[in-house]
């Protein structure tokens, strides 16, 4: 279970989830033959790994690319539809970013929305906006979030049942994975725990670089923001992310889809889709990485 805080999910109040591409043609053949070599390696009736065990390497692995992933930059594009209480779309807005990474810190910059790029004013406004994120980021540790809550890996492990692990194939590469549910007695402090207790998913890991590959999550119960009086998320809403491996070990996002049923403010009833699809990987001022397969 690894959410990082710099992932975005467009809910009632803009939190961020935890994060995809392929190296051109000859990076491909090298992760295909990578891939087949992991498979070759790994004895059908080898022993899985602990879970616990397993989400560390992970963590300590993303650690270990912090600096790389500085390097790079992509373009993200969010598209999120408003729906009606009978699943028809009353209307669509877009916007794109430019993310990039400081101090492990994920920054995304907006340079359009619905298709136009930003004016001269909001251009301004947005540079401000960067401008302090980038100084917050700088003074801010990596591994914590620049805002809410921190919530470790051992934590998170503590509040869910880990179940159903085993291996999968996941494009092509070899993969952990294992279903996970919150535990409804559990005892939580502070958000981030609470809305844990609420989830139920699968995660894929990638076996041969220790990297979140997939993850499905829905809520099994209804969550209430302040009792209710601020926000409450209904049951059912869905999320789903996925990154990929980029170059130099490096792997980031492809993209993200989800479907939340809100209610704000005891007043407005909220039905939401969106999707996050990210490409245009580059190395500053080095190289272009082709763009990843279409879903």
């Amino acid at each position: 279970m690894v959410w990082r805080g710099d992932r975005r999910v467009p809910v009632a109040a803009r939190s961020r989830m935890t994060g995809c591409g392929c190296a051109g043609m000859v990076g491909a053949l090298l992760g295909l033959l990578a891939g087949c070599a992991a498979w070759a390696q790994t004895a059908p009736g080898a022993p899985l790994p602990d879970v616990r065990q397993l989400m560390h390497e992970v963590q300590e692995h993303q650690r270990q690319l912090d600096k790389v992933r500085e390097s790079y930059t992509y373009t993200s594009l969010e598209t999120t539809q408003d729906i009606d209480a009978n699943g028809q779309v009353k209307s669509t807005k877009t916007e794109e970013h430019e993310d990039f990474f400081v101090n492990s810190h994920l920054i995304e910059r907006t340079v359009g929305r619905n298709g136009k790029p930003l004016d001269d004013h909001e251009q301004q406004k947005e540079t401000e906006r960067v401008t302090k994120l980038v100084e917050k980021a700088q003074n801010t540790a990596p591994g914590q979030p620049l805002e809410g809550q921190a919530v470790s890996i051992g934590r998170l492990l503590d509040i869910m049942d880990v179940r159903n692990e085993r291996r999968e194939s996941f494009r092509g590469r070899p993969a952990i994975v294992f279903d996970f549910v919150g535990r409804k007695d559990a005892k939580t402090h502070g958000l981030v725990e609470d809305i844990s207790k609420k989830l139920q998913g699968t995660l894929w890991v990638d076996e041969a670089d220790r990297q979140v590959a997939h993850v499905e999550v829905r809520f099994i119960d209804n969550f209430r923001i302040a009792g209710g009086l601020f926000a409450s998320i209904a049951k059912g809403s869905s999320f789903r992310f996925e990154q990929a491996p980029v170059a130099e070990g490096l792997w980031l996002p492809t993209g993200a889809e989800g479907t939340v049923q809100a209610r704000v403010l005891l007043l407005k009833n909220m039905r939401q889709h969106f999707t996050e699809r990210d490409y245009d990987y580059k190395r500053f001022r080095v190289e272009t990485l082709a763009q990843p397969p279409a879903h």
